[in-house]
């Protein structure tokens, strides 16, 4: 079982190195709750408008991305003990150039797609670049890929494929180009990103985050070494599948029998995380555990959702609730609450042990760093906020409007707590410094 000990915590980047993209990544989700909020039930009504869809990627580059990419660059000398070459370099760019992508692409999206697109698809295309490019290096370095690595392979080939598509679909926006079945290729390009990109890089990172630090038993040896693997060949078979079903090449219940296949892993894996939660060693109420609980819950949810689509197309943006907010941001949230806490004391412990042979004041616990009231003040209106947005898909006249301030406020909390972990941080650190 993963350990402290067992951690290449040496070769650990700069602390600035993810928290800037764990920082950024709330102020987006934060404008996703002003965008609900200024645009209300125009957000919630059709899939394709263009508010929906600069709401969706808010939460799926702004937030979701933003993490995954600071939290892969982290994770990656510490799990698999190969370090991003210029880790320094290539996360000042990539942050740079990819917050300035999403924040293009939503103003495109919104208002002057003409201007803001290009703008948006150079800093994305540059940001991704340099992103995949560093961290494709760090992972072919690694000789025996554990569970862990292998999930990560899969996704960041996932994300190569989502980044690719949504780079041809955003230029079929600005000029005339030629592309074959625009909404059958974005069906494509959200599957990729959803569940390989996020769902693959989630399941990959819970192999070593849950038994680590919510103290459970370890995953089941099959599912670590074979769920990621068949999950990125089965959306590999639906992504040729769905589209010859949509030119009936093929029966349509090839693609969907395809589906039920990705549904039923995803949901094994959900399953599983809960009766390894069930078996946790310590039994202490933790607020991380409750997001990643609520997360597997909303995960379970989404196969009968999707099923139940065509009784109603509301059921298309709920089950988008479900996945993005229900489940994306759920565990995402919960991991930045272990996350940022340990790095905090761990860069400060290392320090002062390494740097200053142990003398220096007391390193702060990780509650100390981030107490769990605080925590819990924002779990409860994370979840009050995600029943009233998926009332809202249902009742967007009278919901949406409140669904975008709670959202917003969530995201406040969300960035306050953080920001409170690293005052903490670097007011230990000036301390450090005075010592040494």
């Amino acid at each position: 079982m993963l350990t402290q000990a067992t951690l290449s915590l040496e070769q650990a980047p700069p602390f600035s190195v993810p928290i800037r993209f764990f920082l950024t990544a709330p102020l987006f989700l934060f404008l996703a709750g002003v965008v609900l909020m200024l645009f209300g039930a125009d957000a919630l009504t059709f899939r394709w408008s263009p508010v929906t869809l600069a709401l969706t990627h808010l939460f799926t580059l702004g937030f979701l991305g933003l993490v995954m990419v600071g939290a892969m660059m982290q994770m990656l000398p510490v799990l698999a003990g190969s370090p991003v070459p210029g880790v320094f370099w290539v996360s000042t760019l990539a942050h740079l150039l990819l917050t300035i992508g999403v924040a293009s692409l939503v103003i495109g999206f919104i208002q002057d797609g003409q201007f803001w697109m290009p703008v948006a698809m150079a800093g994305l295309a540059g940001g991704f670049v340099i992103f995949g490019s560093g961290v494709a290096i760090a992972l072919l370095k690694v000789k025996l890929p554990s569970p862990t690595v292998t999930a990560m392979r899969f996704a960041v080939s996932g994300l190569a494929v989502t980044v690719i598509l949504g780079l041809l679909l955003t230029a079929s926006l600005v000029w005339p180009l030629p592309l074959w079945q625009p909404l059958v290729l974005t069906n494509v390009h959200l599957s990729w990103g959803l569940l390989t990109w996020v769902g693959l890089l989630v399941i990959g990172v819970s192999y070593q985050v849950v038994p680590m630090f919510q103290l459970t038993p370890e995953y089941p040896v099959p599912m670590t070494r074979h769920l990621s693997r068949v999950l990125f060949m089965l959306v590999l078979l639906w992504s040729m599948l769905y589209p010859a079903g949509v030119m009936e090449w093929t029966p349509d219940w090839f693609a969907w029998g395809i589906v039920g296949a990705i549904g039923l892993g995803f949901s094994g894996f959900a399953w599983s995380t809960l009766q390894l939660q069930r078996k946790r060693r310590r039994k202490l109420p933790d607020v991380t555990l409750d997001f990643w609980r609520l997360g597997m819950l909303m995960l379970l949810a989404a196969f009968p959702v999707w099923m139940m689509r065509g009784l109603d197309h509301r059921f298309v943006l709920l089950l988008g609730v479900v996945l993005l907010v229900g489940f994306g941001l759920s565990v995402v949230n919960g991991m930045l609450y272990k996350i940022v806490p340990f790095l905090s004391w761990f860069h400060l412990q290392h320090r002062k042990m390494v740097q200053q042979g142990g003398v220096g004041p007391r390193i702060p616990t990780m509650k100390d760093f981030l107490p769990d009231a605080l925590a819990r003040r924002q779990y409860r209106l994370h979840l009050l906020m995600l029943m009233t947005l998926g009332a809202a898909v249902f009742f967007p006249e009278a919901l949406s409007h409140l669904a975008g301030a709670l959202l917003s406020l969530s995201a406040l909390l969300l960035c306050y707590n953080l920001v409170h972990a690293v005052r903490r941080f670097r007011a230990v650190s000036i301390e450090l410094d005075r010592v040494g």
